[in-house]
């Protein structure tokens, strides 16, 4: 690392001009014209960081030689990027000398000619920001100031001082060791690096600047020797720069003083160009002003680009959507002939038309401007991939009924005994027996009836004696019931299209108009769609899955009801609306529904139903259980599409 301190001198009263010869920077002769003097022995590791003695500068302002003509003003502390401590030590006035050294593990600031107020003289607390420093104590020392920033931990300080303000920046070593190794890039961009709030890594040698009220052309003369660039500095870049840098990469420095003093750099190969900033910008300015006329004054030239995979009126909308193209905006329209030069895609001259009938694109345009627009439908028009949709619409269901019911009468006039597995035909076996004598017709009365309505089986027992007639009956009825309906609706879609398929029937049903004033009621037919339905619209990832906006409906007719002027169909209705991601070829089930249905029912008379075992005759028992479930599996597929060679 070099180490570079320098003085001001009386005679160094004009700032130093530093000349363009067209081949690199013609440099004066730094010491002759500021006092510049590098320090070190001759033959000393560059490597190694040297000491020497700074002069104290000579200047005819009494204030900047006067102790307690400038005091300071405020003293700020922040965190700044990579953890680095920042102190800002603001001054009432310029010509502040502050000297900064590095006693142990802390950084001792001395302004000589700067008085501390006494609502400044208090140690402060920063250990909460994070940062090599822990404290900082302020105090009066005779006329002038002194700071100490106690450190913990290995540190690299850096100090600038730039108009009324002295900034101190100690960055923990670690961190800066580890940006330098991993910067291997050229040190200085293109871009302006006067901004110190973005992170930024420099990977120049470090260097260690003092100057005092030096010419920032003698700056631009000292780094364009250490980073072995050609530095051309402009006729406008004027002024003086006091600042102290210790250990800072030189590009790093090379930003502080350009920011200080408002000057950005512009760099092409090996030259950099130094200049204000309000100057580059107007330079460029120029530049592009002068890139725009040229480009104003090319020869048109018309190409017809045909089409093939793709809509050239809609290729035409989405070219011509930028702010400020011209023309009707439709199929056959043109683009330009717009007073406004913000014409997106073409340029102020050009001229955009579609054909719809041979799906052709016709550009006039300036060359450059046709070879893009070319290279930008070919990215357009191009085949997408296609995707098979796959879905099963499953429904489930399963039940089971169990009823258990009797009837029980007494009644009769004559001794007999019938038993068969119905009461009424034990009643007609017994009237047969009679030979149909009307006294002796059997009448029968039941006390319950709690049979079983269309029993599966049943036990009848009559008993004629004795001038009476028993009539007991038990009958019984068990269901099971299992079923699956599986639809399997299939399409093939382009990627990002739509697609619908559809199957069922319309169900009609009557209804009545209202009747107007003197009129009657209208009948009229309505229709109701059942139908099994699938809207999809897939778009295919650039890692291969599938994203779906899915819509699957199923409907069925569960039966009719009556009304006055005919049935109304009951209709159920099964839908699912998703969007679901899924990788090509893998089935996912989307949606489903679980249903159970488990019910007792118990039919008795009052007390008789009740007795133990005898209760039976007077009770009708019933259950049953119900199960449906819904099942939607979706599987798609890519189909990839190559695209085929057209030609021209």
């Amino acid at each position: 690392m070099t180490v570079y301190k320098a003085i001001r001198s009386p005679r160094a009263q004009r700032p130093m001009v530093l000349r363009n010869t067209g081949l690199g920077l013609l440099l004066g002769a730094m010491a002759a014209v500021s006092g510049v003097h590098a320090a070190g022995p001759v033959g000393a590791d560059p490597g190694q960081v040297t000491s020497a003695h700074v002069a104290p500068a000579s200047s005819p302002d009494p204030a900047k030689q006067v102790p307690g003509t400038v005091s300071v003003s405020n003293i700020d502390f922040k965190r700044g990027d990579g953890g680095a401590g920042r102190l800002i030590l603001s001054f009432t006035g310029e010509g502040a000398a502050p000297d900064m050294r590095s006693q142990g593990s802390s950084v001792v600031i001395n302004v000589a000619n700067a008085s501390l107020p006494a609502n400044l003289q208090r140690p402060l607390n920063v250990s909460d920001f994070a940062t090599p420093v822990d404290n900082i104590e302020a105090r009066s020392s005779g006329g002038g100031t002194t700071l100490v920033l106690n450190t913990g931990g290995p540190f690299e300080s850096m100090a600038y001082q730039t108009g009324k303000d002295y900034v101190v920046e100690i960055v923990p070593r670690a961190e800066v060791a580890t940006a330098a190794k991993s910067s291997r890039a050229p040190a200085m961009g293109a871009t302006s690096g006067v901004s110190t709030t973005e992170t930024k890594v420099y990977g120049g040698r470090p260097v260690t600047f003092n100057f005092q009220d030096v010419p920032v052309r003698t700056v631009l003369q000292l780094v364009a020797e250490e980073s072995n660039l050609n530095i051309v500095a402009a006729d406008t870049v004027q002024g003086n720069v006091t600042l102290r840098l210790i250990n800072v990469p030189w590009d790093q420095a090379l930003d502080i003083v350009l920011q200080a003093k408002g000057l950005d750099k512009r760099r092409s190969g090996n030259v950099v160009w130094v200049a204000p900033q309000a100057e580059l910008a107007q330079h460029e300015q120029a530049r592009e002003d002068a890139r725009i006329a040229m480009s104003n004054r090319v020869e048109l030239t018309t190409e017809y680009i045909q089409i093939n995979y793709h809509n050239a009126g809609q290729i035409y909308t989405a070219l011509t959507e930028a702010k400020g193209v011209g023309g009707s905006g439709g199929s056959g329209g043109s683009g330009g002939g717009s007073s406004n030069t913000d014409t997106g895609f073409l340029s102020p001259r050009g001229r955009l038309v579609a054909d719809e009938r041979t799906n052709t694109l016709m550009i006039s345009d300036t060359p450059k401007k046709v070879a893009e627009m070319k290279e930008l439908i070919a990215v357009i028009d191009r085949p997408v991939d296609q995707v098979v949709i796959e879905a099963r619409v499953v429904v489930a269901t399963e039940s089971f009924s169990r009823e258990l019911g009797a009837r029980f009468g007494v009644s009769g006039t004559k001794n007999n005994v019938g038993f068969s597995g119905d009461l009424e035909v034990n009643r007609e076996n017994l009237n047969s027996v009679n030979d149909g004598d009307p006294d002796t017709i059997i009448k029968r009365a039941l006390m319950s009836n709690l049979a079983v309505a269309n029993p599966a089986g049943a036990v009848a027992l009559s008993i004629l004696n004795a001038g009476y007639l028993l009539d007991i009956e038990l009958s019984a009825m068990q269901t099971q019931g299992r079923g699956e309906v599986i639809s399997n609706p299939r399409i093939v879609t382009s990627n990002q299209r739509e697609a619908v398929i559809k199957q069922g029937q319309e169900v009609g049903y009557v209804t009545i108009q209202p009747a107007t004033a003197g009129g009657v009621a209208t009948p009229s037919v309505q229709f109701k769609e059942v139908v099994l339905e699938m809207k999809v619209t897939p778009t295919i990832t650039n890692d291969g899955r599938v994203f779906l906006n899915l819509n699957v409906k199923k409907d069925e007719i569960e039966g009719f009801v009556k009304t006055g002027i005919g049935d109304v169909p009951q209709i159920s209705t099964r839908e699912v609306n998703t969007a679901v991601l899924v990788e090509d070829g893998q089935t996912v089930v989307v949606g489903g529904v679980y249903e159970f249905r488990d019910r007792e029912d118990a039919s008795k008379v009052p007390f008789l139903g009740d007795i133990p075992f005898l209760g039976n005759l007077f009770k009708k028992k019933g259950r049953q259980k119900e199960k449906a479930e819904l099942l939607i599996f979706v599987t798609p597929k890519v189909l990839e599409v190559s695209q085929r060679n057209h030609r021209n």
